[in-house]
């Protein structure tokens, strides 16, 4: 994972990459989603299990932490004799394009308040020196 923003700008990124950089997703968990999407209909946790190869547990978490992430959506789905078992399908691509839209301007608006405070903070004041009391440094710097 890169280390700085810099890194983040420099690498290439595809869109697969998002889920990473906004859900802090694991490579399996781009896997499961990845499977959901290209099952094409909504699959059990053993069905996912299966094509992931892993054991139920690993696929089960991971599939939990798409659903706490609002990437994956969960239905019951009801026996005619009584019982139920869960399917889980991916939600909706505008959905999840939407939420990662809100996050990135959220985030937007967060870093300029920062840029902001770090300008009040390391710029020069009235009395040309910066808020921590060392002389500013000169103009053509």
């Amino acid at each position: 994972m890169p280390d700085s923003m810099r890194d983040y700008l420099q690498r290439d990124m595809e869109c697969e990459g998002l889920l990473e950089c906004f859900h802090g997703l694991r490579d399996l968990d781009r896997r499961v989603f990845a499977r959901l999407v290209d099952g094409g209909e909504p699959m059990t946790v053993d069905e996912l299990s299966e094509r992931i190869d892993r054991e139920r547990s690993t696929a089960y978490r991971s599939v939990q932490r798409l659903i706490d992430a609002d990437l994956v959506e969960k239905r019951q789905v009801n026996y005619d004799h009584g019982g139920y078992y869960h399917v889980y399908e991916p939600a909706a691509p505008d959905e999840i394009a939407d939420e990662m839209q809100r996050m990135l301007n959220d985030w937007y608006a967060k870093m300029g308040q920062l840029i902001g405070e770090f300008r009040e903070e390391y710029g020069p004041g009235e009395d040309g020196e910066n808020q921590r009391g060392a002389p500013a440094p000169p103009a053509d710097q």
